[in-house]
């Protein structure tokens, strides 16, 4: 158990590691999260107003969870209180409570921030709610987990959820940049480092300030250090350095440049073309390279649509829970899930018909946008739309026998257009057999009306 003195600017030192002297001080020095702490946005008016409620902070390491919870601390009037969940105990928790409690009964207030609260078991997390119920305390929890499943219901429900998202490239830079010209980081030094190298220090965090912070401190100290003409040392940070101080090669590139396109076009063909391997290959160099793991799922979810679809609507399936899975785990776990459905993909039986189908439907829709919708079915929520016939003649398939309706559902002028034109791969003959009895069903029925 801390205080609140801990949180604060004024005990940091050289010693601390560049994450901690850099920890933003105010709104101004924040970076990311604008959904949230922008100007005028919820967070940050509550902040600001000193008039927060219990709350609980969901994201992924390094967002600034933590440091939303020192700048609450910074302004708020209220004693302030940290937990560590992995060194904390229900001693620890009853004797802050009920210090907690006291200090309620003279009109002072106490905030109790919880780093970690998913690591809390269920008595441990009980052990809040009765103050949290009664106003002794206001909680604040910090929580890389899905708190639905990781925090008590009772206790959740008495909490509003912020959802910190992780932090883009873009963040991390501005982070990195930061780091080396504020006096607190390398502003007393002169570190120079090219944009390359930032732009890869900042695709290799993932969207983790601390893992961005960490490893340029370590860049610093393993460069090369020349003097200048007046004597001052320059610090150079070299591609090789960053390769050192982290393990890898020079895999990274331009997320947004000519390879980006090119490895996710090698992607996407491999899987086209049945080749697993080359597949993996190149999911393997997009995110060793740190490629954003939620793009190439993305991609992935696309590709099962659009070159297996009805072939095998298992691909979709599969494809669809690897981004739920990269969403929500993130990398280096969620490889193997994307693994899983590239592989999958690969080997899936093949159709396109889904793609074709839609872009001849959308050509149709751009080249008769103006086509009216046939009156038959169109809703009648009113009696005037009754009055003028809409709706009139709709028949409800599943009174049917056939449960299909004997009616026309596109426009008069694109009347007996098919857009669908079934593979024979995988269960697209099943559907197929199904298309053509459908059309010979309603040319039956034609027949039948025409004589």
């Amino acid at each position: 158990m801390e205080q609140m003195n801990l949180f604060e600017a004024e005990n940091r030192n050289q010693s601390q590691p560049l994450a901690a002297r850099m920890r933003p001080r105010n709104f101004d020095e924040f970076v990311g999260q604008q959904h949230l702490v922008g100007e005028s946005k919820v967070l940050r008016n509550l902040i600001e107003r000193d008039s927060i409620s219990s709350m609980i902070f969901w994201g992924p390491p390094g967002v600034g969870k933590t440091t939303l919870a020192q700048i609450i601390a910074a302004r708020t009037d209220a004693q302030f209180i940290t937990f560590s969940a992995v060194t904390s105990g229900i001693k620890d928790i009853k004797t802050v409570m009920q210090q907690a409690d006291r200090l309620t009964a003279v009109g002072a207030r106490t905030i109790v921030f919880v780093d970690e609260i998913h690591r809390f078991n269920k008595a441990q997390q009980d052990a809040f709610l009765p103050f949290v119920e009664k106003g002794s305390i206001i909680l604040i929890g910090a929580t890389t987990e899905n708190p639905s499943f990781e925090v008590n219901g009772a206790l959740l429900s008495r909490c509003k959820v912020f959802v910190l998202q992780q932090l883009t490239s873009e963040d991390i830079e501005q982070l990195i940049r930061n780091a080396i010209k504020d006096e607190r980081g390398f502003g007393k030094q002169d570190v120079r480092i090219s944009d390359d190298v930032i732009s890869a220090l900042a695709s290799f965090a993932n969207g983790d300030a601390r893992t961005a912070l960490s490893t340029l401190e370590m860049m610093v100290l393993n460069a090369d250090y020349d003097k200048a003409d007046d004597g001052h040392e320059i610090i150079t940070i070299t591609t090789e350095d960053f390769e050192q101080c982290t393990s890898r090669k020079s895999l990274l590139y331009d997320k947004q440049g000519e390879e980006h396109y090119n490895l996710i076009s090698a992607l996407h063909k491999s899987m086209r073309n049945s080749d697993a391997d080359a597949a993996v290959y190149w999911l393997a160099r997009m995110l060793e390279s740190g490629e954003d793991p939620i793009y190439i799922a993305r991609r992935v979810t696309r590709f099962a649509a659009e070159d297996i679809g009805l072939a095998d609507p298992r691909a979709l399936e599969l494809s669809v829970a690897a981004f739920q899975a990269c969403h929500l785990i993130g990398m280096p776990e969620c490889s193997v899930h994307l693994t899983e459905a590239v592989i999958y993909n690969a080997l899936a039986p093949k159709s396109n018909a889904m793609e074709v189908a839609y872009i001849e439907a959308a050509r149709d829709a751009n080249e008769h946008f103006a086509e009216p919708v046939p009156m038959h079915i169109r809703n009648a929520p009113t009696k005037l739309m009754k009055e003028l016939d809409y709706g009139k003649g709709y028949i409800y398939a599943h009174d049917t026998e056939d449960k299909i309706a004997d009616m026309e559902c596109l426009p008069e002028n694109l009347r007996g257009t098919e857009y669908y034109h079934p593979g024979d791969q995988g269960f697209e003959p099943r559907f197929r057999e199904r298309y053509e009895a459908i059309k010979k069903w309603r040319e039956e029925q034609k027949n039948k009306r025409n004589k």
